[in-house]
């Protein structure tokens, strides 16, 4: 039994915050200023990481060892699981043509590419954030946008940027439905909050979008269109989170957004800019509806399997079980849940994209043995991403487990009046280290609500800012850079993408923290339901 110590170097919690922030440090060092490729950079920070824990930290070698496996294990079920199979359905289009054709419907919408980039990576990739979820949209919406003629690394910037405003009601809400389990705060009032926080994000994510395809002159002439969809996704988000289903919220939003943007387009078209290349090709309508088929598919897997009795169904053969000989507690002696390990094999967002792209094979009319062929090449295609997701996850769980997270956690709660202004860093700096908006609520949760309850902040502004700030760590996360350069091709490049998103990560956990302090004070204090 291993029990985590918040101040294992000279009894002092801030050196202590120094040392756990060594394999962050020395992550990102080679990611953005020494350009090493993604899975290099993630291995040599496992090893700082390990060496932290065994030296500094009193956690003797083999459960450093064991919680680093079983860091890679969940690295590879369910993340890595998720993103082999939404990439695998996506090389079978592209391998019967069918992309093609769905690339010239998008095309139809509107001639001009920045509003196809902006409807496919906000709108459409908000809908699979909030089926799937965890690296998904990512996954689906960078090789579209690379399908549009977009450069590899404007593919992967775009879809990075674009997956924020809808990350915290992700999955059908798990991150909200975790910081509710951690936090023992009601699910409807962190939902209520956290739409009174990412709606005003999602406001601007369009016009940046614009930003980084066209530039300035961009913003100005596609306006109308990146403000409709902005401002519908953000108040359909808003309205669902606090009236409506806190789950739904997303799928809510960016079915919205997408037909008000579309019904504009109706009547306005843009001026001038990026626009698509003109197909002589003419598609059947027959053709067109197949072309969707998948993604009409992984839709419909996903409700279906949200239905009560369907989910109890197949939830009833998911096994849950202890990490063998691996036993933590943390400072104060309660043993810690980041030891289970759960393999819900029928439930997992990956089963079910398995399951809608083997459903898709008749109804885009690939052969069996192509198909096989496609889902092989798929893992040979993202063998260094894979190498990457599990060895930052297991940086993940090693820091967790031996208390390097609590340790940094704690040392930052120390803010006192101020801790509103930093509150969402911490969920910033939890979901930038794994990936995952629903792990950093498990990690900083609860703390996020002991810190707010010391210093006289509300407690559910402060769980809410964790997850609100947790949205805009994702693009910076070695995990998803590594999803997002493999699907382009671009594996080995993350650094260069780590340089163009890290920007805009930061100017929106600024903006994201000027809020949550506003709404700690009477300023904007009525806006916390």
């Amino acid at each position: 039994m291993y029990e985590q110590v918040l101040d294992p170097l000279l009894g002092s919690l801030g050196l202590s915050a120094l040392a756990a922030a060594l394999p962050l440090l020395v992550l990102f060092v080679l990611l953005g200023i020494v350009r090493m490729a993604a899975w290099k950079a993630s291995l040599i920070a496992l090893v700082v990481a390990l060496a932290v824990a065994v030296l500094v930290y009193p956690m003797p070698v083999v459960p450093a060892l064991l919680s680093a496996s079983l860091g890679a294990a969940f690295g590879f079920f369910p993340i890595l699981w998720i993103v082999i199979n939404a990439i695998w359905v996506y090389n079978m289009t592209v391998t019967t043509g069918h992309f093609g054709v769905l690339q010239r419907s998008f095309s139809r919408v509107s001639g001009d590419r920045r509003i196809q980039a902006v409807i496919i990576a906000f709108c459409f990739g908000a809908l699979l954030e909030a089926l799937a979820g965890f690296g998904t949209p990512v996954a689906i919406t960078t090789v579209m946008l690379l399908a549009l003629g977009f450069s590899p690394i404007t593919s992967a910037v775009v879809a990075l940027v674009a997956n924020t405003a809808p990350v915290a009601f992700g999955a059908l809400a798990s991150p909200l439905v975790t910081l509710a389990s951690v936090t023992d705060l009601p699910l409807e009032e962190l939902g209520a909050m956290t739409g009174r926080q990412t709606p005003l994000l999602a406001v601007f994510v369009p016009i940046v979008l614009v930003g980084i395809l066209d530039g300035r002159k961009g913003v100005r002439q596609t306006l109308p269109a990146t403000l409709t969809c902005g401002i519908t996704f953000g108040l359909a988000q808003f309205v669902s989170a606090n009236y409506i289903s806190v789950p739904l919220a997303d799928i809510v939003a960016s079915l919205v957004a997408a037909g008000a943007t579309v019904l504009l387009l109706k009547v306005w078209t843009p001026r001038g800019g990026l626009e698509a290349e003109a197909s002589t090709e003419v598609d059947s309508r027959g053709e067109v509806v197949r072309a969707y088929l998948p993604y009409l598919i992984i839709i419909a897997v996903f409700v279906i399997a949200q239905i009560g009795f369907v989910n109890d169904v197949l939830d009833a053969v998911t096994v849950k079980f202890d990490w063998p000989g691996l036993h933590i507690t943390d400072a104060g002696g309660d043993e810690l849940s980041l030891t289970e390990f759960k393999f819900n094999w029928l439930t997992s967002a990956g089963s079910l994209l398995l399951i809608a792209g083997l459903l898709s094979i008749p109804a885009i009319g690939i052969a069996p043995g192509r198909a096989v062929e496609r889902y092989l090449a798929t893992y040979a295609q993202l063998k260094w991403p894979i190498v990457t997701v599990m060895s930052v996850l297991a940086i993940a769980y090693v820091m967790n487990a031996s208390g390097q997270t609590a340790t940094l956690g704690t040392w930052m709660a120390g803010a006192g009046g101020v801790f509103a202004l930093i509150s969402p860093v911490l969920g910033w700096l939890g979901t930038a280290v794994t990936g995952s908006d629903t792990s950093s609520n498990s990690l900083f949760g609860a703390l996020q609500v002991s810190a707010a309850n010391q210093v006289g902040m509300d407690p559910t502004l402060a769980a809410a800012s964790n997850g609100s700030g947790g949205v805009l760590g994702k693009m910076i996360s070695p995990q998803n850079l590594a999803i997002a350069a493999g699907a382009v091709g671009m594996s080995g490049r993350e650094g260069d993408i780590f340089r163009r998103v890290l920007p805009w990560s930061l100017i929106f956990l600024v903006l994201m923290c000027a809020l949550a302090y506003l709404q700690s004070l009477p300023v904007l204090g009525w806006m916390v339901p």
